[in-house]
């Protein structure tokens, strides 16, 4: 999937049906489990880890499959009941000082199965899908005990009481973008409370392009203060804490352009704040929840193309996703080596690729003795350079750095070497 930036297992088969209905029977063999699939995610990411501190980013995206009420594959609802396919909810590990992308660490894969009878305020958090933020975090404990410090960090879906409370229990800390507003331990509101903050500081900060957006300067406005977060009244919730001390950080783009829609991020943190250099940093440390926005781009839209699978049956389905949420995960890393990053070599690559990889250096830096790998051979960023160096890229620093597509046909060409390279002490009769 990586090396044909695909999904669809015909093109990967490139023809080969023999290789076609091998794949099938892959993501149909009861032995290969959607669960097993999500623990091997993680095999590298918890050696990573040690000694940062860790963004563990999580979100849920939906995959919408298209399919008639005649062939649904066992999809459930999603989006308003107009749609069916299956949704995702991965936990990235992101280096919080330089952005890093370190893999993924757990989450799940499911489909719905069918509209619930109990209303949802009538339903404990263990039934509700919203459970999916505290079991993929307490998943993850086990993969960050090496981390110097661990911030679980979410967009507004993740503004749960329960999550913050469960956060002091792990020993985490948080940082989730408020979505309701909330009551205080005195009774007052909370974005009442954040209103009635002075401005201490303002900024002007780069948004950077993204589909549909292009890029344009923000005059931010910063706002911090601590609050006693009230529990909700919750029967379910009893067993909780009636307050929780957090830190609330607000900035909200003034002077914006009457065409856009103005920025504004209410961010709740368990992290100590005290100054306008704190409150910036917890600004900064959301800024890297787009990661996981690129992350979903590379599986769908921009990327793999998940959602043009014709599977046909929901539980294989499941797995395909599990299997390319991995491989979407490497291509980000690769694209992030371009630039020099500091990530272990063996994040992307085993032993014997490696090998392959080293060869192949060779030969690129004796065509030209002018051209050399400028990285250190044990991170991703020289094996990235190699990959770009084959997919078409000429190497020189002043020409513009591999994009996608060069790693794309740079992993295509790679990976043959590589299975040639397996083969080369075999002896045949």
């Amino acid at each position: 999937m990586v090396a044909g930036k695909d999904v669809c297992l015909r093109r990967l088969s490139k023809g080969d049906r023999a290789l076609e209905v091998r794949f099938n029977r892959f993501l149909g063999n009861s032995k290969v489990t959607k669960e097993r699939i999500i623990e091997s995610w993680s095999e590298s990411t918890a050696a990573a880890v040690t000694g940062r501190h860790v963004l563990a980013i999580q979100d849920t995206s939906e995959i919408h499959f298209n399919t008639t009420p005649q062939r649904r594959r066992g999809l459930g609802e999603i989006g308003k009941g107009n749609h069916h396919g299956v949704l995702l909810h991965p936990m990235l590990a992101v280096d919080a000082d330089n952005g890093t992308c370190l893999g993924l660490l757990s989450g799940e894969v499911w489909t719905r199965e069918g509209p619930r009878s109990v209303s949802h305020d009538s339903r404990d958090l263990s039934d509700k899908e919203s459970q999916r933020w505290i079991a993929t975090a307490l998943a993850a404990k086990p993969l960050l005990t090496g981390a110097a410090m661990v911030t679980l960090l979410g967009d507004r879906e993740s503004d749960i009481f329960v999550l913050y409370a469960s956060a002091a229990e792990q020993d985490y800390r948080v940082i989730a973008r408020s979505m309701h507003d909330r009551k205080l331990a005195d009774t007052t509101g909370l974005y009442a409370a954040i209103d009635a903050m002075t401005a201490v500081e303002r900024r002007i900060i780069e948004l950077p392009a993204r589909a549909g957006r292009p890029a344009r300067p923000m005059d931010l406005e910063l706002r911090f203060g601590a609050i006693e977060l009230a529990r909700p009244q919750s029967e379910f919730l009893r067993h909780l804490p009636k307050s929780l001390h957090l830190a609330i950080v607000d900035v909200r783009e003034i002077n914006a352009d009457p065409n856009v829609e103005p920025l504004h991020w209410r961010l709740l943190t368990s992290h100590e704040v005290t100054s306008s250099d704190d409150a910036w940093r917890i600004v900064a440390w959301y800024k890297q929840r787009w990661i996981i926005e690129q992350f979903f781009r590379v599986l769908k839209t921009q990327g793999f193309k998940l959602e043009d699978s014709q599977i046909g049956a929901a539980g294989r389905l499941l797995k395909l996703v599990a299997i390319a949420a991995k491989a979407a995960i490497i291509t980000i890393q690769l694209l992030q080596a371009r630039n020099g990053s500091q990530q272990s070599l063996h994040v992307a690559f085993n032993p014997s690729e490696i090998d392959a990889l080293t060869a192949l250096n060779q030969q690129l830096e004796a065509r030209n003795r002018r051209l050399k790998n400028p990285h250190p051979s044990d991170r991703l960023a020289w094996a990235a350079w190699i990959i770009g160096r084959i997919g078409g890229w000429d190497g020189y620093p002043s020409s513009k750095p591999p994009g996608p597509i060069t790693f794309k046909n740079g992993l295509d060409y790679f990976r043959a070497v590589a299975l040639g390279w397996s083969l080369r002490n075999v002896c045949m009769p």
